[in-house]
């Protein structure tokens, strides 16, 4: 992670300043030379970066409750879907693209500027880290806990991104150290007033930024053929959406009508070779340590049918990519604004 990268923006043709051009003028507005300007983002390396105003839109979305995974400013189908239910929301064609109209619709909440300064501190760099981890589920059931690896990953998931988004957006120079400002994504919530009574969980959900302030939820969908989780109210008005991990050939996602038990916040994981693909021959049970890299992430949300949960991941950059051994997998972000929305007994229908 020594050297830049560049995080490619796919095409959009969008600036920072979209957003702003694309609302409707009065007739007697001022001239864009004079009207007051939100406060520019900060300053970043010059070079190849991430597309700050395909990042503007995700951070908006990602605020909204429509998850598109990493805010990473790709056109990743991650974004797509997530604009596809943004758009779903504001009665808009569901067309997944930063159009005209979706823009007008996101006007309104154009001041969460994509990129904050972050000031380092003790707290945010605090370990415990885990270093490497061995793929072998009996080795890391022989570990402590299944810990950030370094403070870099702890700092990315913290805002939403991958360790190579932070890489991009700072200068070579930048030092992991209390007291230094770096650029991140601006993840941040608009709420910390947290109702949480689990002390620990508490500090989770906060660490991940996650906003204190959820729609009220009536059930959740999981939808394969869009691959994301839907969560709707009384009146079957889409509220929030996040991109998901679902099922495989060998463990497909069981379709149906279940209902969620209850939520375990950062939970051990008991590793069964019979319910985990491409297991090798002579496997062993065990039990993974709670962490953010442990194989469920922050919760899980147990569901009714038996084996199967809604949770995290260790690997969000995966989300909406790969298989899962029949689980909903989320971003452990995700994972944790889900869990302020559910209750026990709540209906969950997973349908193709």
């Amino acid at each position: 992670m020594n050297s830049r990268i560049a995080v490619a923006a796919g095409g959009l043709g969008i600036t920072v300043l979209a957003l702003q051009a694309a609302a409707p003028q009065p007739a007697d507005a001022q001239s864009p030379a004079t009207k007051a300007q939100p406060a520019a983002s900060p300053a970043r390396p010059s070079g190849p970066t991430v597309d700050e105003g395909v990042l503007h839109v995700q951070v908006i979305l990602d605020k909204l409750g429509f998850g598109p995974g990493l805010l990473d400013g790709r056109r990743s189908e991650t974004t797509r879907a997530a604009l596809r239910g943004f758009q779903e929301s504001r009665g808009l064609s569901r067309t997944g693209e930063i159009d005209a109209a979706t823009l007008r619709a996101l006007y309104p909440y154009r001041q969460w500027r994509p990129l904050k300064l972050a000031t380092l501190s003790p707290a945010m760099l605090a370990g415990p880290y885990i270093g490497a981890i061995p793929k072998d589920y009996e080795h890391q059931s022989q570990l402590p806990a299944l810990s950030y690896r370094s403070p870099l990953e702890k700092l990315a998931e913290m805002f939403h991104t991958s360790p190579a988004v932070l890489v991009a957006l700072n200068s070579p120079e930048t030092r992991m150290r209390a007291g230094e400002k770096i650029v991140v994504p601006n993840a941040l919530p608009t709420s910390r007033a947290y109702t949480i009574d689990d002390a620990t969980w508490r500090s989770t959900v906060a660490m991940l930024n996650v906003d204190a302030k959820q729609p009220a939820a009536d059930h959740i969908v999981v939808d394969k053929s869009d691959g994301v989780l839907r969560v709707l109210d009384k009146d079957d008005k889409l509220v929030a959406q996040f991109s998901a991990t679902m099922g495989s050939a060998k463990f497909p996602l069981p379709l149906g009508t279940w209902t969620i038990k209850g939520n375990a916040f950062n939970p051990d994981w008991k590793f069964d070779p019979d319910l985990i693909a491409n297991t090798k021959p002579g496997a062993k049970e065990a039990v993974v340590p709670p962490g953010p890299n442990n194989p469920v992430g922050v919760v899980w949300m147990d569901l009714s049918k038996e084996h199967y949960g809604i949770h995290g991941t260790p690997e969000p950059q995966n989300i909406g990519l790969t298989e899962s051994n029949g689980c909903i997998r989320l971003t452990n972000w995700d994972a944790a604004r889900l869990a302020l929305m559910v209750r026990p007994g709540m209906k969950a229908v997973f349908q193709a």
